[in-house]
């Protein structure tokens, strides 16, 4: 895992472009990593349009969930609004918490597991997969690999014995699949978490899962790097208060599904339309 991360840091740094630490940048120019997971888009583009109207340079950087971690311990990232803990960046915090600032939850009620159509009758828990395997092409959809999803899934497999194999992609890619199979009223198996657009828009039903390998209810934590209080109190401050309810940012996730939606439009509505919760994260 550590060499890993080093290695990740090495290729994190050149994708930021920054020739310093974020600890070193001047002026009021603050970046924040991000995975490009549905509700971390929200909640990012929220918190930069925000810190911008407050005066801030801000750039966020899409990572992949190991490099994001490491961005923010090495302090080449201010911050992040993606930690989903306990469960699935568990690992990362674990040996990078002594790195970092742990914020707090932003978002609470947070889920992963698998999910299917409800129209998927006979299939109710991870448990029923072996008996209809061919009906899913012997297939779980997933995503990114590396995430803490997936790595969940992998584990899933092992300990349910599975016969299915995980397809790794993306989220675009699996809710392109669950958009074709969903269409066509097919069986499909996908990886899948909550606070998401998909189940805003699909009828769809986690399979439960007895050995509680995917864990309870999960936070997504706010992270920051050490010495943000000190150098930037205000962006501090408002991360620190940031919080945002799973429907508010379903709500956004589904405006961003729309034709030609853009997210940093969507999160400056979801700003003006909501002054009273963002009001308060300013106090």
């Amino acid at each position: 895992m550590l060499k890993t991360l080093t290695k990740l840091a090495s290729c994190a740094a050149m994708m930021l472009g920054l020739a310093a630490g974020a600890a070193q940048a001047a002026g009021k120019d603050v970046t924040i990593a991000y995975v490009e997971w549905s509700d971390t888009v929200v909640a990012t583009n929220i918190v930069k349009t925000l810190l911008e109207e407050k005066g801030y340079t801000v750039k966020a950087v899409p990572l992949s969930a190991a490099a994001m971690w490491q961005a923010v311990a090495s302090g080449e990232a201010d911050a992040m609004l993606a930690a989903w803990l306990p469960t699935t960046h568990g690992a990362y915090y674990a040996k990078l918490k002594d790195d970092v600032v742990n914020l707090g939850p932003n978002a609470t009620g947070a889920k992963i597991g698998l999910a299917v159509p409800t129209y998927v009758k006979d299939v109710n828990s991870i448990e029923d997969l072996n008996a209809h395997a061919k009906e899913f092409d012997d297939k779980i959809i997933g995503i990114d690999p590396g995430a803490g999803l997936m790595k969940a899934t992998e584990k899933a497999i092992k300990d349910y014995g599975l016969k299915l194999k995980l397809v790794e992609g993306s989220d675009a890619t699996m809710t392109g699949a669950l958009k074709d199979a969903y269409t066509r009223e097919q069986p499909i198996v996908v990886t899948a978490w909550t606070p998401h657009w998909m189940f805003a828009k699909y009828k769809l039903k986690y399979l439960a899962d007895p050995k509680g390998v995917f864990g309870g209810d999960e936070t997504v934590n706010t992270i920051v790097r050490k010495g943000l209080e000190k150098d930037m109190p205000e962006v501090y401050k408002i991360l620190d208060n940031f919080q945002i309810s799973l429907d508010d940012e379903q709500t956004v996730m589904v405006w961003n599904e729309e034709k030609g939606a853009n997210p940093a439009a969507t999160a400056k509505k979801w700003i003006t339309e909501n002054k009273a919760k963002v009001d308060a994260w300013l106090k």
